[in-house]
């Protein structure tokens, strides 16, 4: 045996299998998190509106960065869930309740912080067109 070499018992699913995994995990926070499936809606509601307002390129990344931190936390904080809930099979924990509520506070930091950007970009464009 080589030093070095990381001995698993799982295969690697290499990259046509880490896509699929990847794309699956989105799969499954939409299917199971209605605040991700708002969030998600939001998105492609904010990009429509992008566009119609002809953001430029620099607009629109940054409108794009907002929008992948809500997503991100998002699906962060569902899988601290799901782990948690997991590790103490659903029975309540004040340590689990308090991990808990920080992921969900980084979720509300996210999005007053998207939403905000969104008024700064929005606000100036529509205010251009009055």
């Amino acid at each position: 045996m080589k030093f070095g070499v990381k001995v698993s018992k799982y295969k690697a699913p290499g990259i046509a299998g880490t896509f699929r995994n990847s794309f699956k995990g989105i799969r499954l926070a939409l299917k199971s998190e209605r605040n991700i499936r708002v969030h998600f809606v939001s998105a492609l509601l904010v990009m429509v509106g992008g566009i119609t307002l002809k953001f430029s390129a620099a607009e629109f990344s940054i409108l794009l960065i907002a929008i992948a931190l809500v997503l991100i936390a998002e699906m962060v904080n569902s899988a601290i869930e799901f782990t948690l809930d997991a590790i103490f099979h659903n029975r309540y924990s004040k340590l689990v309740g308090m991990a808990k509520d920080i992921a969900a506070g980084a979720v509300m930091i996210a999005t007053f912080i998207s939403i905000s950007i969104g008024i700064l970009l929005f606000g100036s464009k529509i205010i251009s067109l009055l």
